[in-house]
Order: C-alpha cells, then sequence, then structure tokens
C-alpha cells in the first residue's frame, strides 16, 4: 500500500474494536529505560507497543503509545516485499522474495529496538499459510532477527481488520460490509453499527469470509500489465464465484438503513488518491475519504484506459504496484456488484491498528471513550 506511514498524528480509534489473536512474545526487544517507577500508572501510560503484519504484498509496522481511547504513532515502516510472489503457482515461498522479506523485517526490529518497545505482535498472513514452506521460513526470521511471528488464521484476519476499522462506519448506518483486499486473501465483514456503544466488536460481526484471493494471486492468474476491459471482466467472475455464497448470506445487509461499503487496502486508497486528484500519495487526504459510486465507476474507469507506463508514472500508484491495481480493481468491483451501496469510506489502516487497540486494552492504558 501507498501509505504515508510516518505520520505521528492520533489514530481516531474506538476502543471498543478489539479482535482475539495469538499472544505474540515476539522475543521482545529490551524493555524501555523508565522514566518513573515501572509499577507506575505514568510508566504504563508511557510504554511503546508495536504491531507488524506480514502480509503477501506488504511488510508493515506500526509503533505507538496510548494516548486517551486510542494511540499516537510514534513511528512506522511500510515496504513491499512480494513474500507471496509466485506461491499460487509453486505452493512455495522463493528464495527471492524471503530474501527481501528478511532485510524488510531486520529494519522492523532495529526500529522496534530504537524505539525501545515493549510489548509486541506480529502475524503473517496468507503467503506464509499457503506455502509448503512457510512454518520454515518463519522459524529463519526468528533465528535471524529474533523477532517470532505467528501466522494469522483466517478469522482472525477478518476480526482484527474489523477492529482495526470499524471506528470509520457511519454511525447512522445499521450496518455496513466492511472489506480488505490484500494481496493473497481478502476479508469481508458484515458488521452491526447502530445502537452497539462500547460492544466488543465481535458480538457486532453478523458474519464475515476471507476468500483465498488478492491482488497478486489474481493479478498472477490474468496478467496485470496490459489488462483490457474483457480480462478485467473475467477477473471479477472470478471473484464473485467465491463471493456468491457469502453474498446470499449477508444480502439483506444493502437494504438496511444508512448502509454503506467501508474498505481498507491499496486497491481503495489509490482510488481515493486518484479521486483527489493526489501527484503524491497522502494518507492524512484519503484516510476516511467518503466516495460516491458514480466517482469510484470513473476512477476505475481512468485506470482502465491507463496504459502499464501510466500507472508506474503515477504517483499513488508507482512501479511495485503498477501490475497488481487493475486485480484490486476487480476484487472491489465484484464486491460493488454484489452489494450495491451509494457510498464508500476509505480508510489507510487495518490490522495493525486492531493489534494495537487490542493489546492496550488488555493492559487497560486506555481511557474509555465516550459513549455514543
Amino acid at each position: 500500500m501507498a501509505e504515508g506511514d510516518n505520520q505521528a498524528n492520533p489514530v481516531p480509534l474506538a476502543a471498543d474494536g478489539t479482535a482475539t489473536a495469538p499472544a505474540l512474545d515476539a522475543r521482545p526487544p529490551s524493555l524501555p529505560a523508565a522514566p518513573c517507577r515501572p509499577d507506575s500508572a505514568a510508566w504504563r501510560f508511557a510504554r511503546r507497543y508495536a504491531a507488524l503484519d506480514l502480509g503477501t504484498n506488504n511488510c508493515r509496522l506500526l509503533i505507538a503509545r496510548p494516548e486517551g481511547p486510542a494511540f499516537r504513532v510514534v513511528d512506522a515502516f511500510s515496504r513491499i516485499v512480494r513474500l507471496g510472489e509466485g506461491v499460487s503457482q509453486s505452493g512455495r515461498l522463493s528464495e527471492g522474495a524471503m530474501a527481501r522479506t528478511l532485510e524488510a523485517l531486520h529494519v522492523c526490529r532495529r526500529k522496534m529496538d530504537e524505539r525501545m518497545v515493549s510489548r509486541a505482535r506480529l502475524v503473517a498472513t496468507e503467503a506464509c499459510r499457503a506455502a509448503a514452506n512457510g512454518r520454515e521460513f518463519l522459524a529463519r526470521v526468528e533465528r535471524e532477527t529474533g523477532l517470532r511471528l505467528d501466522i494469522l488464521d483466517r478469522e482472525g484476519e477478518a476480526h482484527l481488520a474489523a477492529a482495526g476499522c470499524a471506528a470509520l462506519a457511519d454511525e447512522a448506518a445499521s450496518s455496513i460490509i466492511l472489506f480488505d483486499i490484500g494481496g493473497g486473501s481478502t476479508e469481508i465483514v458484515w458488521l452491526s453499527v447502530k445502537n452497539c456503544g462500547q460492544r466488543d466488536i465481535r458480538s457486532r460481526i453478523r458474519a464475515w469470509t476471507s476468500m483465498p484471493l488478492g491482488v497478486v494471486t489474481l493479478a498472477e492468474r490474468h496478467g496485470g500489465i496490459t489488462v483490457c476491459a474483457r480480462t478485467f471482466e473475467k477477473m471479477i467472475a472470478e471473484t464473485a464465484a467465491l463471493l456468491a455464497p457469502f453474498a446470499a448470506e449477508a444480502r439483506a445487509a444493502a437494504s438496511e438503513p444508512g448502509f454503506h461499503l467501508l474498505g481498507t487496502s491499496g486497491t481503495v486508497t489509490t482510488l481515493g488518491g486518484l479521486f483527489l486528484g493526489l501527484e503524491r500519495y497522502d494518507r492524512r487526504r484519503v484516510d476516511g475519504l467518503w466516495m460516491e459510486a458514480g466517482d469510484v465507476d470513473a476512477v476505475i474507469q481512468e485506470l482502465l484506459a491507463m496504459s502499464y507506463r501510466e500507472r508506474q508514472e503515477n504517483g499513488c500508484i508507482g512501479r511495485e504496484r503498477a501490475d497488481l491495481v487493475l486485480a484490486g480493481c476487480a476484487i472491489f468491483e465484484a464486491i460493488r456488484r454484489a452489494f450495491p451501496a451509494r457510498r464508500v469510506r476509505i480508510g489507510d489502516r487495518g490490522l495493525r491498528e486492531g493489534m494495537l487497540m487490542e493489546m492496550m486494552r488488555e493492559d487497560g492504558v486506555l481511557r474509555r471513550a465516550a459513549a455514543r
């Protein structure tokens, strides 16, 4: 994802957004030199937390400290590593992909040490779930970096995506469809919104699914460099077939009052940046952006009309994602057709934010948000 990850702005997430994920000790970096007694309230509120999401396409780290009912970002890192490159064909992580990923993880470890992180939760998702040598690679990661990553299951990934993004839902909506388009999988959640108060995120999930299809896998099957309208429709059709059972289960969502879509991923943030006409991606302008259905249609058509070189040279896409963005748009379009909505809200947040909120809630360092 083209992210403005180094923005140190408070993230306005509600303290009720949590999901259970494995406790990841990650052989934590050294504890910080405490500015006061380690058992004091001041020390607890000054603690640094880290959340790392190793996906099929990206390696992302977020380091934050609690602030009121949410948190303030202290440091961040995001790098496209394409760990899952070729896995859909070979069934294994390649040496080149593992080397790229290890380089990024060494950077993450250094940042965690420099920021004196006291608690971390580190997860790997679809690439390591699907690859025959995924667990072997994570053992190598632990040996070489000291970081112990756990493979997050599909349910955990869907719940954490909801936890990280739920605060962006329109509070007047009865329910929404929330989705996270990844490199190797796509998570979709039917989430209750109105009159939920401080209810835990799990109790608000009415249905969820995780499709073993993402921008990398879809682009590898259909091609991502030259994408004509016919190829684009084939990608939509493949996604729609996988989505059909969930679409039938959650069909009522689209007819409920205030219904809208809420998306998080490099795909939707790219569309937001293009819609705003940004020369360079700016997270502060895109996170929380509303787009009308017609606006989404227009931006997707704009992307389809671009050449591969034009996509490479666009500041909101770039060379590393130019061959993936249309596959992401096809997944998004299949979701839109299954759940017609007048509006979509875009979030530049997700698993990492969900993990941070969960850890801080468990430690009791978040002040309770005002009731809705």
